[in-house]
């Protein structure tokens, strides 16, 4: 076995070249061709001991399977080759098992896949490979969450120009917007939390017929909970680590959709304070900036929010792959053909740019630079029109609210014609305003509404506990 088949050293023909955001990452190995054909080991081996527990196999049986399910023992890129032939890896993977299992007990082998069919492989070992790879993006989202709470709580009150349709809007705070790019690492968090993936065993079609014959139950099929089936099935989930399914879901893709999509919202969700920082970043504007982004080939004076950019294209490639994943409940009969297939290299993607953009956004906010001289700056830009609302609130009383609107949409257009500011401007229209209360309602400062409150109130949530 070469070093790529190791793993956390990459996967065959697999060295990440055009995937920066999540080469190198945790999650990385977790989710490599490896960690996929160890889950699937895992699941045999837990099949023949949930079977030995039920009688169904000698447990010697179960005990030469669970040594022969090494993966340093098999060619990952063998099975990848030979599964073309049937169209999933699990079958050269059961005859390379088998051949193991023989060479050690050869009275064994016949117990190795007992009854299982090869999407109960496949589906449980991507449930594996999922749940051991959440928690390595919960940590970093958790990294991320906790790095915004800080940096929303310093800035709780710096104040920079909100933006609507890419214009200056209305004045608001730093803190209030990084805590909602923290509210929404915590929708995702969340999101994350509620998932339990579950192991999956059905049999040929769903129906757990085999394991009957396999119990000596005869043809009929048994009740619940004493059916030698249903046991199975429970004992394979607790065997796994796994979530107990209600049914064997080869198309009740409840289970993948629901990951996919929780996953696909957590890139997404990333995505949305790597776009804030890619534009508050931007030289012209320089409100916050990278501890330590990256060069150009061409240009030395360059310092790019290379974190942000990965992030930003990982939100744009991941609900294409959700829609994949959920394109596939709509399968027929009770195994499909092509739509279970079409999964898998949706899911570990999703899985991954999960990971990788988890990283890169707790690296991200971590480091992130917050500019308060600049966001000032920013402020004075448009000499006082982004506080062009509230004057017209402070004038409604006296004017009435159309002749308010009237008299600060005359002073505006002036302002923006003659290069002057909005206090300038509005002298024009005689206002029945004190230079001291004109000058307080232009301060940008008294004008962020509930944004303190609302950071204090966003900082007050915490993330939800995985029961």
């Amino acid at each position: 076995m070469s070093s790529a088949d190791i793993p956390g050293e990459g996967a065959p023909g697999e060295p990440g070249l055009l995937t920066p955001v999540w080469t190198g990452s945790a999650v990385e190995a977790a989710t490599s061709d490896v960690a996929v054909l160890r889950a699937m080991l895992d699941a045999e081996a837990a099949l023949a001991r949930a079977q030995a527990a039920l009688g169904m196999v000698p447990a010697e049986a179960a005990d030469a399977v669970g040594a022969a399910a090494d993966v340093r023992l098999y060619d990952v890129r063998d099975i990848a080759a030979r599964a073309r032939s049937g169209g999933n890896p699990a079958i050269p993977l059961v005859a390379d098992l088998t051949a193991a299992v023989a060479r050690r007990s050869p009275e064994a082998a016949p117990y190795v896949h007992l009854g299982a069919t090869s999407q109960d492989i496949v589906d449980t070992a991507l449930m594996l490979v999922a749940s051991r790879a959440l928690p390595l993006i919960a940590a970093d989202l958790a990294r991320a969450a906790a790095a915004l709470a800080r940096i929303a709580a310093e800035h709780r009150d710096t104040v920079l120009p909100g933006r609507t349709l890419t214009q200056h809007a209305v004045p608001t705070t730093f803190g209030l917007k990084a805590a909602g790019w923290r509210a929404l690492i915590l929708d995702a968090t969340d999101r994350l939390a509620r998932l339990a993936p579950p192991a999956q065993l059905g049999g040929a079609a769903g129906t757990l017929a085999a394991f009957h014959e396999y119990a000596g139950d005869g043809p009929g099929g048994g009740k619940e909970p004493h059916d030698p089936g249903v046991a199975l099935l429970r004992a394979f989930a607790a065997e796994t680590g796994l979530a107990e399914p209600p049914l064997p879901w080869h198309v009740l893709r409840t289970p993948v959709a629901d990951l996919g999509t929780a996953l696909a919202f957590t890139v997404c969700a990333l995505g949305k304070m790597a776009a804030d920082v890619l534009v508050l970043s931007r030289t012209e504007i320089g409100e916050v900036s990278e501890a330590s982004g990256g060069g150009s080939s061409a240009m030395p004076h360059k310092s790019n929010p290379v974190r942000a950019t990965l992030v930003a294209a990982a939100a744009r490639q991941a609900p294409a792959l959700a829609a994949v994943l959920l394109a596939s409940v709509a399968a027929e009969d009770e195994r499909p053909a092509g739509a279970w297939h079409a999964e898998w290299p949706a899911l570990r993607e999703l899985l991954r740019l999960a990971g990788g953009a988890a990283a890169d956004a707790a690296e991200l906010a971590e480091g992130l630079r917050v500019h308060p001289g600049r966001m000032r700056a920013d402020l004075d830009r448009t000499g006082g029109l982004l506080l062009a609302e509230r004057l017209a609130a402070a004038l409604t009383p006296v004017l009435g609210r159309a002749g308010a609107r009237a008299a600060v949409e005359r002073a505006s257009r002036r302002a923006a014609a003659d290069g002057v500011g909005l206090e300038e401007a509005l002298r024009d229209e005689r206002l029945p305003l004190a230079e001291d209360e004109l000058r307080r309602l232009l301060d940008p400062a008294t004008y962020v509404g509930s944004a303190p409150a609302l950071t204090e109130r966003a900082l007050r949530r915490r993330p939800q506990v995985k029961e």
